[in-house]
């Protein structure tokens, strides 16, 4: 054992100058029949990093046909563990992920020819959700519930948690809202039955923020995406930083973007200073002063951070829409008639849009008035006088209400 430990010691000092020496090596090690299970499986995740490291994901569809034989000398659990390791080394490196469903398609027959379902039902989650990331919601959806079925005959609840909490990702991205929700409700049932990792419910925490924020529930998302952000943080996920980004969200849709400096002056919150956190000050700076042009220059410069964010991006989309029409009503207040080119050089804005988003606020009733095409000009109408008919008829009816009931109870005594 230790003579095994000082060789794979050697080989990582090769690694270091010679890849392929280092691969070759290793691979002699896996073959070898006096090399012990462990060792084996220690050099085929030093391969597959190998090769994911250099760039040569592909690689790792072939190592996997070659390590096959030697899953047939090891447990199970043992073959389930090595393949979903090398998947996940896989995943390590961006822009693969059309490999890694290739891999995972793979694996999905390689466990039906020899009856391991266990681990097809996990690599087939983990090909959805890569469906999922490759924006393929239909073909995942259809995969999922056929999986689905067949892991609640099983009552598997680690996994059936795991795979309802993608069906309601998929759901919200197909904007099926309603659908989203009900399979969330029904991955946290399960996962409360259950000892529930830290890691999954940050994730069950951050959806169930995200429905609520599609409701405009902004307090109650903010919980929720708090909770989320301190299990991403306890466990240093990645996914942290993403939560972070949802808490500033929800402080800016409640019109309360001055309490963004306390959170990410936070001793939490400081070690994810970055672009993310800026892009979302940017944005509440602009929002507080209520100016479009900060607003739209910061949605430029950390275009990355918030367009390319589905979640944030729309929420923003609201935002925008929002602060435009608070400031075009503040603009056409002292007028009752004006030139719709004037109202677009005070917004500076174009044209057509500020035409366009006058036209919806018209026949939304956001204020009365009419856009003369002729002429250009906007004709805002001043509130018509209240019409106090309809209030002083009920108050009169009310009234002759009680005089009536007054004379009834009086007829009565009398009798």
């Amino acid at each position: 054992m230790a003579q095994e430990a000082e060789n794979m010691s050697d080989i990582e000092a090769i690694e270091e100058k010679d890849a392929v020496a280092a691969i070759s090596a290793y691979s002699e090690k896996v073959k070898s029949e006096t090399t012990n299970s462990k060792t084996k499986e220690q050099a085929i995740y030093k391969i597959a990093k190998i090769y994911a490291k250099s760039g040569r994901v592909s690689e790792l569809s072939a190592l996997m046909k070659e390590i096959r034989p030697f899953f047939d000398t090891i447990a199970k659990a043992t073959t389930a563990k090595i393949v979903r390791t090398i998947i996940d080394i896989a995943s390590e490196y961006p822009n693969n992920e059309r490999l890694q469903i290739e891999l995972c398609r793979e694996s999905i027959q390689w466990c039906k020819d020899t009856n391991r379902s266990y681990l097809r039902q996990r690599i087939e989650t983990r090909l959805f959700a890569l469906l999922f990331a490759v924006k393929e919601y239909q073909p995942a959806l259809t995969g999922l519930t056929t999986l689905l079925s067949e892991v609640k005959r099983l009552d598997d609840k680690p996994l059936l948690v795991e795979i309802q909490l993608l069906e309601s990702r998929i759901q919200h991205a197909l904007r099926n809202i309603p659908k989203a929700r009900g399979a969330l409700t029904a991955a946290r049932t399960n996962a409360n039955a259950i000892y529930c990792p830290p890691r999954l419910q940050a994730e069950i925490d951050m959806m169930s923020g995200v429905l609520h924020a599609e409701e405009h529930d902004y307090k109650t998302a903010y919980s929720y995406f708090f909770e989320s952000f301190e299990g991403y943080n306890t466990h240093d996920a990645p996914e942290a930083i993403q939560a972070l980004k949802y808490m500033l969200l929800c402080k800016i849709m409640t019109n309360h973007p001055e309490e963004i400096a306390a959170i990410v002056q936070g001793k939490t919150a400081l070690r994810y200073q970055g672009n993310s956190v800026d892009a979302m000050k940017a944005v509440a700076k602009a929002h507080q002063a209520r100016d479009l042009r900060s607003f739209e220059a910061a949605t430029q410069q950390f275009s990355a951070e918030l367009t390319q964010d589905p979640v944030i991006h729309a929420h923003l989309s609201d935002l925008y829409n929002t602060l435009l029409e608070q400031n075009l009503i503040r603009l056409i207040e002292p007028f009752s008639r004006v030139e719709i080119s004037h109202i677009a050089s005070l917004i500076d804005l174009p044209l057509v849009q500020v035409e366009k988003k006058l036209s919806n606020m018209i026949l939304d009733k956001k204020f009365d008035g009419i856009l003369d095409q002729g002429s250009g000009t906007l004709i805002v109408y001043s509130d018509p006088p209240l019409d106090k008919t309809y209030p002083t008829s009920l108050e009169t009816m009310q009234t002759l209400s009680k005089i009536v009931d007054s004379l009834y109870d009086r007829a009565n005594k009398l009798s």
